[in-house]
């Protein structure tokens, strides 16, 4: 995230058998097994439309009998019957979307995109449904409500702060369109996502001189030649999967082959490809109906609506944030741009750089300067070291077991493992799906299987989906992952362990769900901070191929080099950041022009190195446009302040180091552990003491004076 499989994996009792579709229909249907993990191995299809037709049609009859005029308001009566039947729904949802990110194919895309307007009519219709609402209404004003657990008051009240956000308050005549606009928005966001993944599959670039590639490292062109013998090819095939773009991108000393590979890369999606992947007027038909979605709902614009169940009280206060942090960290940006500059026409003869030129003068200017290069580095990251290492870190700070187990999954790279307490319990288990493959989409994240619910007469433990885009093994030789890889698996498994260590029994609170979004990445990139930490390495590392730990004295040129352009890394996230949050906030862009224009406007503010005109970075924006980081985006920042404050707390330890289990303790019980039962801030405040502070963000990112 390895070990023999010593404990049992999700069991049922009798009673938990109740909450299943019948025995025979799941023998028929793998999608409709609910007793335990997916049987992935043998959903095809064909079996995701039945499934859905049956799951929603459970659905509705469990809503229409909960909505009768005489059936009583109440948590058992109510909610409990509520979240049994949407939760094998979204169950059988979750399997079946997962597939079609990891695993796409024509007949896949097609069955869900039949059923994506099935399942977005009846959420939609569900937040609108004025009867339901109002037996929550009915829920929330029981006399002895103060004295409800607080997991199960904070789940009815976000409930009916969603009912208000899903338009269950809206005259009769707006439902309809509300409803016509969240369908189409699914709708979009979905095709946005297709078109980014069939743009990058389209191109390909193979070249039989490996001296073309002259600069590229060996593990490198190896994978390059695996990607073209395993398409009949002789020679290098160059994609833009992220690991062979980044191979290009970096180290190879063709200028013209990077600017080649830049322009195709950053024009993915866009007017300059095949106009049926063309997402700019998706984006502008998109904007429109946010727009109007949040007018209806009566808030000016999206950012106000995306904020409403957010830390951040108004767009205006997330610009002020955003703004006072890139005027702390532009000058930092400008002076990392004028090293670059002089180092590039110095050292490199590229008087005039560009954007494809920006990675690979860092690497040259990074190993003259701190006298190692990130392949180097890179030989002593290999993944079932950094797997072993990052388990063993887990295991220390939240005294946890990680063991391997057998379970059906959709592809031969893909394991699976389980997370125990220590006295062997099961918490939860989770997915690994680590390799960059074609017809996956790119990026990494985690995504709920299951999540955590009490029932009757047991405990049904959350499964999380982990998914990254790395580099395979080549040559019969184990992956070796750059650092930044590592920091990303971290990232990821905080976001896991947030979903798979919450305590709380009610699902619509638990790990994840219920937090507040800006607040969401405080558990991801909290974790990334231990994989910079010497302790945490010796556990991280051995030489692909002597087995060597890290030495000491590259390990204190890596940390030299910690912040190395940490001004630009910065300033570029507030560039995405900035920009989201503005053009959910603006009236007037309505077309591609005014899109760009905007992107123009945001560069010249926070910008030191502007792209090329034909630059089409938003049409690939699927954090914003497919992601559900929609006016959002700025949450990565927002929590970087909240992260680096947490870990603070560990490096303030005398005793223990970082890896100290007390304060890991307090972070599992304050943080991890209570999910969404209880707002961000409370649990923050729970856990350090006060309030947090931008100190500490600043010092990691070598921001002080």
């Amino acid at each position: 995230m390895i070990f023999s499989p010593t404990s049992k994996p999700y069991e049922l009792t009798p009673s938990m058998t109740e909450n299943l579709a019948h025995p025979a229909l799941a023998a028929r249907n793998p999608l409709l097994d609910f007793s335990g993990l997916s049987r992935f191995d043998e959903i095809r299809p064909h079996h995701i439309t039945p499934v859905v037709d049956e799951l929603l049609d459970n659905a509705r009859t469990t809503v229409s009998r909960i909505t009768s005029a005489e059936a009583a308001a109440s948590w058992d009566l109510v909610v409990e019957p509520l979240n049994e039947a949407t939760d094998r729904l979204a169950r059988a949802w979750s399997a079946v979307s997962h597939l079609n990110a990891v695993v796409d194919s024509p007949e896949l895309r097609e069955q869900y995109n039949a059923n994506l307007p099935k399942l977005t009519a009846f959420w939609t219709g569900l937040a609108q449904n004025v009867a339901l609402y109002a037996k929550f209404k009915k829920v929330a004003a029981a006399k002895d409500f103060d004295q409800w657990p607080a997991e199960r008051r904070k789940v009815i009240e976000n409930e009916l702060r969603d009912f208000r956000l899903g338009g269950a308050e809206l005259p009769a005549a707006n439902m309809e369109r509300f409803r016509q606009i969240r369908e189409r928005e699914a709708q979009l966001s979905t095709r946005f996502a297709e078109n980014v993944l069939d743009a990058s599959n389209a191109f390909s670039l193979y070249l039989e001189d490996a001296a073309a590639l002259a600069g590229v490292p060996d593990d490198a062109m190896e994978m390059l030649r695996e990607d073209a013998a395993a398409d009949g090819k002789p020679g290098y095939k160059i994609s833009l999967q992220y690991p062979s773009y980044a191979a290009i991108i970096d180290y190879a000393d063709d200028r013209s082959l990077r600017q080649q590979l830049y322009r195709s890369y950053t024009t993915r999606a866009s007017e300059f490809g095949n106009p049926d992947w063309n997402n700019g007027p998706l984006v502008i038909e998109l904007l429109e109906l946010r727009r109007e979605h949040a007018q209806l709902l009566g808030y000016k614009d999206f950012a106000e609506v995306s904020l409403v169940p957010k830390m951040a009280q108004s767009p205006n206060e997330v610009v002020d944030f955003l703004r006072d942090l890139a005027r702390r960290a532009k000058p930092y940006a400008e002076r990392d741009m004028a090293e670059l500059r002089e180092f590039a026409a110095s050292q490199l003869r590229i008087t005039d750089l560009q954007p494809w030129d920006v990675a690979y003068a860092s690497e040259k200017l990074r190993e003259q300067r701190y006298s190692y290069s990130e392949q180097e580095l890179k030989q002593y990251f290999t993944e079932p070291r950094v797997l072993a290492g990052l388990f063993k870190v887990i295991e220390t700070l939240f005294s946890v077991g990680i063991r391997k187990m057998v379970a059906p999954v959709w592809h031969r790279d893909v394991s699976v493992n389980q997370i125990e307490d220590q006295n062997g319990r099961l918490l939860g288990e989770f997915y690994l799906d680590l390799y960059a493959r074609d017809h996956k989409q790119g990026g990494a994240w985690q995504d709920d299987a299951r999540s955590r619910r009490k029932l009757r007469d047991g405990l049904m433990t959350p499964v999380s989906f982990l998914t990254c885009n790395f580099s395979r093994p080549t040559g019969g030789r184990p992956a070796t992952l750059k650092h930044d890889d590592v920091l990303t698996l971290f990232h990821e498994f905080g976001h896991g362990l947030h979903h798979m260590l919450t305590r709380v029994d009610e699902p619509a609170v638990a790990g994840i769900q219920g937090v507040e979004w800006d607040a969401v990445e405080l558990p991801s990139q909290f974790m990334e901070n231990f994989a910079w930490e010497w302790d945490v390495l010796q556990l991280l590392t051995a030489h692909v191929d002597t087995g060597a730990p890290l030495p000491r004295s590259l390990y204190e040129k890596m940390l030299a080099a910690k912040n190395f352009q940490s001004g630009l890394f910065t300033m570029r996230q507030l560039e995405f950041a900035l920009f989201d949050m503005l053009l959910h906030s603006r009236a007037d862009i309505g077309d591609e022009a005014a899109l760009m224009k905007l992107l123009a406007e945001v560069r010249q503010e926070v910008s030191v190195l502007v792209p090329p005109e034909y630059n089409r970075f938003p049409h690939a924006f699927s954090h914003i446009f497919a992601g559900g980081y929609a006016a959002g985006y700025y949450s990565y920042k927002w929590a970087e302040v909240l992260s680096a404050d947490a870990f603070s707390a560990f490096e303030e330890n005398e005793e223990g180091g970082v890896l100290n289990a007390d304060t890991g303790r307090r972070f599992l019980d304050e943080i991890l552990a209570v999910g969404g039962s209880r707002p961000a801030m409370q649990s923050f405040v729970a856990f350090r003491g006060r309030k947090p502070s931008i100190d500490a963000l600043l010092r990691h990112h070598g921001m002080v004076n």
